[in-house]
C-alpha cells in the first residue's frame, strides 16, 4: 500500500519522520533529486521555521547516511537505493571527476625532470669527487689549520694530548 503525499492530512505529515516523508517524496517523483531540494520540499511540508531547518538539516542528512533506502549518487543528489542494481550504483557513484589536463602535462614534465636528475651513474659521482679535490687545494687546508690554530692557541693539532685536561 503506497500512500501519496497529497492524501495525507497536516497532522499525518508531522507524525510521519523526516525520513519517512524524504521516502515518499522521491517515490512520487521518481527520480532522485538533490538533497537540499529534498530537505526544502520536507521542511514546507513540515512547516519548518528557519531555526528548526538549522537545527535539523545535520540530522536529517545523517539519517539518510545510515537509513538502508536511500543511495547518494555524488555531487549532492540522492535517489532510492530499490531503484538501481547494485553495479549501477557503483558505476555512478564512483564516477571519477573530470581532471585538468594542463596539470596533468606539467606534474608529468615535473616527474621527467626528477627522474633525469636522479639518473646518476658511479661515473658522474667520480667526476664530482674529483672536481672537490681540485677545488681543495694544500694551502686551503694550512689556511684552516692556521685559523683553528688561532683559535685554540695550539701551534700544531698534534701537539694536543687528549689525556691531559688543559687540552680539551
Amino acid at each position: 500500500m503506497s500512500v501519496s503525499l497529497k492524501e495525507l492530512t497536516q497532522e499525518q505529515i508531522d507524525d510521519l519522520s523526516m525520513i519517512e516523508l524524504g521516502s515518499l517524496i522521491l517515490k512520487e517523483k521518481n527520480k532522485a533529486i538533490p538533497f537540499q531540494d529534498l530537505f526544502s520540499q520536507i521542511a514546507e511540508l513540515k512547516n519548518l521555521s528557519e531555526e528548526q531547518k538549522e537545527n535539523l538539516i545535520a540530522q536529517f542528512y545523517t539519517d539518510m547516511n545510515v537509513d538502508g533506502r536511500y543511495l547518494t549518487l555524488g555531487s549532492g543528489v540522492w535517489g532510492l537505493k530499490s531503484w538501481y542494481s547494485v553495479e549501477q550504483g557503483e558505476e555512478e557513484i564512483t564516477e571519477e571527476p573530470k581532471k585538468r589536463k594542463k596539470k596533468k602535462k606539467a606534474a608529468v614534465e615535473d616527474t621527467e625532470d626528477i627522474h633525469d636528475d636522479l639518473d646518476i651513474t658511479d661515473e658522474d659521482i667520480d667526476d664530482m669527487l674529483d672536481d672537490f679535490d681540485d677545488d681543495v687545494e694544500d694551502a686551503d687546508l694550512e689556511e684552516i689549520e692556521d685559523e683553528v690554530d688561532d683559535v685554540i692557541g695550539k701551534d700544531d693539532l698534534d701537539e694536543l694530548d687528549y689525556d691531559n685536561e688543559d687540552d680539551r
